[in-house]
This record gives structure tokens, sequence and C-alpha cells, in this order.
């Protein structure tokens, strides 16, 4: 039983939907969060309908909304009172369902953009900060709000069998690797006693490796520069600053020689000293 609380939400204006979810179950992010850009979102838990992801990921690519999502699964479905389902389509419209069934404390709450739901809770407080933080986190992109999100669940009581597993899925169309993948996101801790401490920690690698610092914060490469890329790449046996990017992993933040991404000045200095 994939005992849990989640939040499906959109940012319009980014064009990003995704998922994130904690529970005490293993690798949860394997079963719960599903997204498609331009789509929608979908969180399937309690004894979780593995067949409401791609199922409701179809409908909402149909054109139906997320509450005719959340009917028609349901519905459909003779093992619905054990369910909970929430989803986000691609207007930003919200629906969520929780069965009779669920385990207490069990419920949920929608707003504009979100749905957010739980189950074998300690309160229904997780689900209330889940909602209220993503509504208070508005100048943050959509996976920042989503680790806000995630621990002030946690704090005000979560899952009351405690933490195992967490995950963070957001999507936005060619937003992700080189703009030709549409994963922008796509992080899980399966097994840990505190899965959103690491979550976190991988968020951070995640934004150092692939996130963008702004063009009008980097560095402009004069001559006493380009010539100290040149020793630190001798030193490091590369001929090239790409060569050396697409070893560590930083090339998504390299383009051409003129300036030069501030994170990428730091690493190779680190990497040279």
């Amino acid at each position: 039983m994939v005992a849990t609380y989640s939040i499906c939400a959109c940012d319009l204006e980014a064009q990003q939907w995704g998922v994130a979810v904690q529970s005490k179950f293993l690798a949860v992010g394997s079963i719960v969060p599903w997204a498609d850009p331009l789509a929608g979102a979908i969180a399937t838990q309690a004894y979780a309908n593995p067949r409401y992801g791609p199922d409701g990921l179809a409908l909402l690519r149909d054109g139906a909304s997320a509450a005719e999502v959340v009917r028609r699964l349901t519905d459909a479905d003779d093992g619905r009172a054990d369910r909970q389902l929430g989803v986000v389509d691609g207007q930003g419209h919200s629906a969520s369902y929780t069965g009779e069934g669920c385990n207490e404390w069990a419920g949920h709450r929608t707003g504009p953009g979100y749905a957010a739901q739980g189950n074998i809770l300690v309160s229904g407080d997780t689900v209330d900060a889940l909602a209220e933080t993503f509504e208070g986190s508005t100048s943050k992109p959509l996976a920042g709000r989503f680790l806000d999100c995630l621990d002030a669940a946690q704090a005000a009581g979560g899952d009351r069998r405690g933490q195992q597993s967490a995950a963070i899925l957001v999507v936005g169309l060619g937003q992700g690797y080189g703009g030709l993948a549409d994963s922008v996101v796509d992080l899980r801790v399966d097994d840990q006693h505190r899965p959103l401490e690491e979550l976190r920690r991988l968020y951070g690698i995640h934004q150092q490796l692939f996130g963008q610092t702004p063009r009008s914060g980097w560095i402009t490469v004069d001559d006493d520069l380009r010539k100290e890329l040149d020793d630190r790449l001798a030193v490091l046996g590369y001929a090239s600053l790409d060569d050396w990017a697409g070893v560590e992993n930083l090339e998504m933040r390299v383009d051409g020689t003129d300036a030069i991404d501030p994170v990428v000045l730091e690493r190779l200095r680190e990497r040279s000293a």
C-alpha cells in the first residue's frame, strides 16, 4: 500500500507540470508520479492503481479535464474505495479523490494549479502544509516549490509510519537535457532514513550540472582569463574547455569561448588547484 503524501502541480507560465511525493514505502517514485508536458500530472497512491498513471495521461492528452479524469478512472475501478488520486490538467485545473476505504488520516485539498493528498498521515495538517506552502512560493521554480512543500508537510507530521522514499518529477516540452528531452527534473530516493534531505542534496547536484546561469551573469573571457583557462586545462590534460566540460558533465553550461559560466570556472579552478 502506497501510504504517502503528494502534490501534483503546474507552473503555467513556465509550462511545467509535475509531482512530488514522500512515503514510508520502498521506491515510491516508481509508482506514484506521472506527468506529460502540456497534458498534465497525476499522483496515484493509497492502495495504488498503477494504471491510473498512463490511462489518466491518455485522457488528459485527449482533452479531458482533471475532474473528468478522476471521475472516469474511479468509476471504472471496482477497487476505488481504497484508492487515492490527484490530477492537474494542462489548463491548471485540479481534482483529487480519496476513497472511503483509505486508512486514516486520509484526505485531500485542491486549488489553482495544484492537488495535494495523503493517507495514513499523522493529521490533515500535512496536506494543509503542502497546499499552503505551494500557494506561498510562487516566486520559485516548480521543482524548488516541490522541495519546500515536502519539507513543510514532513514538519507538519507526515506519514505516521515514518519516512523511507521520496521523488520529484517535473516535465516541460523540450526543456530537458539539450533541449531534446521533456524531463526537466526526475529525481528519486528509494530507501533512506531521511529521504527529503537526500532529495534536496541530489537536486543541488542537478542544478549545478544542468541549471542555467543567466547569460548576463557569465564572465567575459579577456586575455588574462583565457590564459588562465588554457593553463588550467593543460594541467588537467585537456586541449579545450569543451572536452573537459564534457567529462565533468558540465557541457550544458558551456557555449563558445568568449564568455564562461561562473559555475564552470569555479569547478575548473577546483579541479586544477
